[in-house]
């Protein structure tokens, strides 16, 4: 049996293909589209909606495949996989260090993420005792927030153990429970969220809005 064979073997991996397209749509949602894209449809409405669309169509189909793939015929990660694709022109440690490169930027995005995470908890806490709603107008909710970002040590660490935890029972029981949870639990908030919005006044000028080209935009 070749050593590729015998680490497979032994290589925790996803249990169903459910899973991992649950891991894969909750990879997806970055920090762009909880902010940044909310802040460009208000100004762009549906023209950007339909760029968007069309270049998600694009990367998914391209590059995030074209990854995928890569991964998957060298059975290895990133540093692995270019040590072995550059090791065909022999510059294999050149491939190594070059896979080192999305490593680093992948513990940079934890590290901003961890952060988030730290934030949500925050707000859920604060959702369930009712301190949320204290908040009357659009400045006490951006104080609020200001306040969360300058100062949330005890929920961070919460955030950070809770994290470990569900990767130290590995990908099948660990990553792939936790998004089978937690991403139909998201759609299920925010297919909610937006039946409570259209009940409210003016919703369909909003929809209007975000649905319909504007030329202009």
């Amino acid at each position: 049996m070749s050593s590729v064979s015998q680490a497979d073997q032994g290589r925790d991996s996803f249990r169903s293909k459910w899973g991992f397209i649950l891991a894969c749509i909750g990879s997806a949602v970055g920090m762009g589209n909880i902010w940044l894209f909310p802040y460009r449809m208000a100004t762009y409405g549906g023209t950007f909606l339909l760029i968007y669309l069309i270049f998600d169509i694009l990367i998914g189909f391209s590059g995030v495949v074209g990854e995928m793939s890569f991964g998957r015929a060298a059975r290895s990660g990133p540093v692995g996989a270019f040590r072995q694709a550059c090791a065909s022109r022999g510059h294999g440690k050149l491939g190594a260090l070059i896979g080192g490169i999305p490593m680093m930027g992948a513990l940079a995005l934890a590290i901003g993420y961890s952060v988030v995470v730290g934030w949500i908890f925050n707000y859920l806490a604060a959702s369930l005792t009712g301190d949320l709603m204290a908040a009357a107008t659009v400045d006490d909710f951006g104080a609020r927030f200001n306040g969360v970002a300058a100062s949330n040590a005890v929920w961070q660490i919460i955030a950070m153990v809770v994290t470990l935890l569900i990767m130290a029972f590995g990908v099948g029981k660990g990553t792939e429970k936790a998004n089978k949870l937690m991403t139909p639990l998201f759609y299920t908030l925010f297919i909610g969220l937006a039946i409570y919005l259209f009940t409210l006044p003016g919703s369909a000028e909003g929809y209007r809005y975000i649905f319909v080209l504007n030329p202009e935009g």
